[in-house]
C-alpha cells in the first residue's frame, strides 16, 4: 500500500526533478497529484520518464484533505498560504523554501545526517528541506564532526545558475551567445554580467556585510549539525548550469590525519569520494550532474592550524540540494513515522 502524494510547483526545475526522482527511486505511490499557479494550470508534466502524463492543478484550488504528502517547491510566498492549510488537513509538507528553517517547531532535515530529528515533524506538520548549498556540505561534514568534532568551518562557495530558477538559466544561456555574436550582454536575473564571469554576491546583503545565503550556511549547519560549530561563508554564483562546488577548510577539536578522513568519507552515507592525487583525479560540477551522491575530492591536511582538513564538495543543487533531499525526507518520514507502504 503506497502514498498519495502532492508535488506543488511542478512545472518549475526542482518540481520536476522532484517528479523524477519520485519516479527513479520508485517512491511507494498510490495516487500522484502536481499543483502550481493558476498561469500553470492545465499544464501537462511528465512523471519522470515513466512516459505518464500529469495535469497540473491550481493550487489554489486543490482541497488537500486525505492526501498523505505534500512536496512544495513554489516559494516562500506562496508555501506561507498553503503549507499550513496542506498540514491543517492532515497532510505532511515537505517546504523547500527558507520559510520555516528555522522556526523551532519545524525539523531541518538532512536524511544522513539527522534523520532523529524528524520525530518532531507532528508540532506543526511541516518539515523543512535546508538551502541547496548546505545540505551538499553537512553530509560530507558529519562524518568528520563523528570522528574527530568540528569546531570551525569556513567555507567558499561556486554556485550554479540552477540554483537562481530557469531565469538563472536562460540569463546564462542568453549572454553567452549574446557574447560569442558581439551582441550586448546585459544583466537582468543577476547584479553582473554571469557568462565568463563570476558574482560573489547571492541573495540580499545583510546590515553585518554578509548576504542571506551565507546567513543561511551558518544559522542551518548549526541547526542540522551541531550548535556549537562555527562557521563562516562566501557563497559566489558562477557561470555553470547545474551543481554547486565547495571549497571546505575544517577546525577540529581531535586530531584526524588526511588518510584517515578519506577512509571515513569512502563509507560514509551519501558520499561519493572521488579522490586521486592526479590530473582529473577529482569531481567537477560537469561530472555531479543527475547523480544522487554528494562528491567529495582533494582531502587534505591544514598545516596553518594544528586539526585542520581542506576538501572540495561537488553535487547536484537540483537534487541533494533540493528535490532529492526532499524524497529522502519523504521516504524516512514513511519508515519512521506513517509506515504505511509495505
Amino acid at each position: 500500500m503506497g502514498y498519495r502524494v502532492v508535488v506543488a510547483g511542478a512545472t518549475g526545475n526542482v518540481g520536476r526533478e522532484m517528479l523524477a526522482i519520485l519516479a527513479e527511486r520508485e517512491f511507494p505511490i498510490d495516487e500522484i497529484a502536481v499543483v502550481a499557479s493558476s498561469r500553470s494550470t492545465g499544464d501537462q508534466v511528465e512523471f519522470g520518464d515513466t512516459g505518464k502524463m500529469l495535469t497540473v492543478k491550481n493550487i489554489e484550488h486543490f482541497d488537500p484533505a486525505g492526501w498523505d504528502i505534500a512536496l512544495f517547491a513554489i516559494g516562500s510566498e506562496a508555501t506561507k498560504i498553503h503549507a499550513p492549510r496542506f498540514a491543517k488537513a492532515g497532510c505532511t509538507v515537505i517546504d523547500n523554501s527558507s520559510l520555516y528553517r528555522m522556526d523551532p517547531d519545524v525539523p531541518l532535515i538532512v536524511p544522513e545526517v539527522n534523520p532523529e530529528a524528524i520525530d518532531g515533524y507532528a508540532r506543526k506538520n511541516i518539515i523543512a528541506n535546508p538551502n541547496c548549498s548546505t545540505a551538499q556540505m553537512v553530509v560530507a561534514l558529519k562524518p568528520i564532526h563523528d570522528a574527530a568534532k568540528i569546531t570551525r568551518v569556513v567555507v567558499s562557495t561556486y554556485q550554479s545558475v540552477s540554483g537562481a530558477g530557469k531565469a538563472g538559466m536562460d540569463e546564462l544561456f542568453e549572454q553567452s551567445r549574446n557574447i560569442f555574436v558581439g551582441d550586448v550582454a546585459e544583466p537582468k536575473k543577476f547584479t553582473k554580467q554571469i557568462a565568463f564571469n563570476v558574482i560573489p554576491h547571492i541573495d540580499s546583503f545583510l546590515d553585518d556585510g554578509f548576504t542571506k545565503e551565507e546567513w543561511k550556511m551558518v544559522v542551518e549547519t548549526k541547526k542540522i549539525l551541531d550548535p556549537k560549530i562555527k562557521v563562516v561563508a562566501t557563497c559566489v554564483r558562477v557561470p555553470v548550469f547545474v551543481g554547486h562546488s565547495e571549497a571546505i577548510t575544517i577546525e577540529m577539536e581531535n586530531e584526524l590525519s588526511a588518510e584517515d578522513a578519506q577512509r571515513i568519507l569512502r563509507e560514509a552515507p551519501g558520499v561519493m569520494l572521488i579522490d586521486k592525487r592526479e590530473d582529473g583525479g577529482y569531481t567537477t560540477p560537469v561530472e555531479c550532474v543527475g547523480d544522487f551522491a554528494t562528491f567529495v575530492s582533494r582531502v587534505r591536511e591544514d598545516p596553518t592550524v594544528e586539526n585542520g582538513l581542506v576538501l572540495w564538495c561537488v553535487s547536484d543543487n537540483l537534487r541533494k540540494g533540493a528535490a532529492l533531499n526532499a524524497v529522502q525526507i519523504a521516504e524516512l518520514l514513511g519508515r519512521r513515522h506513517l509506515k504505511k507502504a509495505a
